[in-house]
């Protein structure tokens, strides 16, 4: 690799490094609050050095692109991982989280998220998936006192593992299909694989089955609601968000390149796990009476509608999924955000029957939470509900009027159980628990999310403008 191609790589170097130097110094002086202050100022680095001047390359190692789409999300990325690390300050001190392994491990998952954004080729798809897929199996168990958190991470570790077994296997296929890692390459020879074209598409089969466990597709979803409840609420948060959206992204750049005739030939697969999704999904999260779990059921059916929008393609497609993934991992991020700002050293307020009365007597912290819900749930003026149209309009211009009407259904049955927890906050002045009344650093990120979502929703414009400029 050039000295060229490690300057155009340089956030993620720079959060790789930092989070390896935050490891070798918690080992040595355990101080929390400045290794998370450390961790923090790492990651707006990298954000700044995203944003900054273009490399003087935009191909590295023929693996990961440096082009506007690929430091659109490392700004992204970056962003997140500063905003959960700034949450996470008095919520690792009540659960006494190791000092120097809670901010570097969260810095490494952010760089991981960068790299699958940015691939261009399998193996670079597989080095960002597994990077920071190796650092979420330690962040869910990260709280050694909570039988849940080692639980759900044993679950993940063993679900990340077969996603992982169908990602190798399909990617040798797909190379002994075609002869190539490179994406684009791989689609153009694919089409002239004459006999070898059947195992070239099992091989891609199998790389959407790997897919659909990563970002929770039915019938891959089965460790989501597991995961997500016994995951400390910050890690949730990065679960629900980067891990899915990072997916999502390099999806778009696959969707991209992808022939006309080798997507007729995965459309009914692609429309089978985005039905499916929002369907199971919505059936799933009307019968939960936990915040967490709704949650992780909700974020199957956003993911089935998000795939939706990838079949239907096209720059109004690919702009509805990147828009959507930035609105999704605001809503997650603050409504994970305001769970762990309620925490209490004994643990997190998830069930229903926790959070009556919570709302009068935290009255901005419910409202936000509030607003985050209406978000997933569409309604205006918040910016899912831009994103939920956009998605919609993607759908019924590419002629899937199926997908769109399922859609819709789901959307308007989900605003019974986003409606549900609202209603709850403020159904009795009487509250059953005692909650936390928050810290400046949790209400800085709560207000930032709340924030951006009446922002986009009310003037989504500029970052529709943005990204259709930056779509490769």
């Amino acid at each position: 690799m050039s000295g060229l191609e490690l300057f155009a790589l340089l956030p993620v170097l720079v959060l790789a490094l930092g989070a390896t130097g935050l490891l070798m110094v918690g080992a040595w002086w355990p101080d929390r609050k400045a290794l998370l202050f450390c961790g923090i100022a790492i990651a707006l680095v990298a954000a700044v050095l995203a944003g900054g001047a273009a490399p003087p390359v935009t191909d590295i190692a023929g693996m990961f692109s440096a082009g506007p789409y690929a430091r659109f999300f490392a700004i992204l990325w970056s962003m997140l991982a500063a905003l959960t690390l700034l949450l996470s300050g008095r919520y690792a001190e009540d659960q006494d989280f190791p000092a120097g392994e809670f901010p570097s491990l969260l810095l490494f998952a952010a760089a991981g998220m960068i790299l699958l954004s940015s691939a261009t080729s399998l193996i670079g798809m597989f080095l960002g998936l597994e990077s920071f897929t190796l650092t979420l199996y330690i962040l869910i168990a990260i709280d050694k006192k909570s039988s849940q958190g080692t639980e759900a991470g044993l679950k993940y570790l063993v679900m990340g593992i077969v996603a992982t077994g169908f990602l190798g296997f399909g990617m040798a296929l797909i190379y002994a299909a075609t002869g190539s890692f490179q994406l684009p390459d791989a689609f153009q020879l694919l089409e002239k694989s004459g006999e070898l074209r059947p195992i070239g598409l099992l091989g891609w089969a199998m790389l959407l089955s790997a897919i659909g466990f990563k970002i929770s597709l039915v019938p891959f979803h089965l460790w989501t609601p597991d995961v997500y409840q016994g995951a400390p609420a910050p890690i949730s948060a990065v679960l629900s968000t980067g891990s899915k959206g990072a997916v999502l992204a390099v999806l778009v750049t696959v969707m991209v390149g992808i022939p006309a005739t080798l997507l007729d030939s995965l459309a009914p697969l692609l429309w089978a796990l985005s039905a499916g999704s929002m369907v199971v999904g919505t059936i799933c999260a009307l019968r939960q009476k936990n915040l967490k779990r709704m949650l992780a059921y909700s974020s199957t059916v956003h993911m089935g509608l998000v795939l939706g929008a990838l079949l239907a393609g096209g720059e109004i497609g690919w702009g509805a999924v990147v828009f959507y993934v930035v609105v999704y991992t605001v809503a997650n991020l603050g409504a994970f955000g305001v769970l762990s700002s309620f925490s209490m050293r004994g643990g997190e307020p998830q069930d229903y029957r926790e959070l009556y009365g919570v709302g009068y007597h935290h009255p901005r912290r419910s409202t936000a939470l509030a607003v985050f819900l209406l978000s997933l749930a569409g309604i205006p003026p918040t910016a899912g509900f831009i994103g939920k149209f956009g998605i919609f309009h993607a759908l019924l211009k590419a002629d899937l009027f199926g997908l769109a009407l399922i859609g819709i259904l789901t959307a308007l049955v989900s605003v019974y159980y986003y409606l549900r927890p609202i209603i709850i906050l403020f159904m009795a002045k009487e509250r059953s628990v005692c909650l936390h009344q928050g810290n400046d650093a949790e209400l800085a990120v709560i207000g930032v999310c709340m924030l951006a979502i009446l922002l986009l929703g009310l003037y989504p414009g500029p970052l529709f403008d943005l990204i259709a400029a930056i779509i490769p």
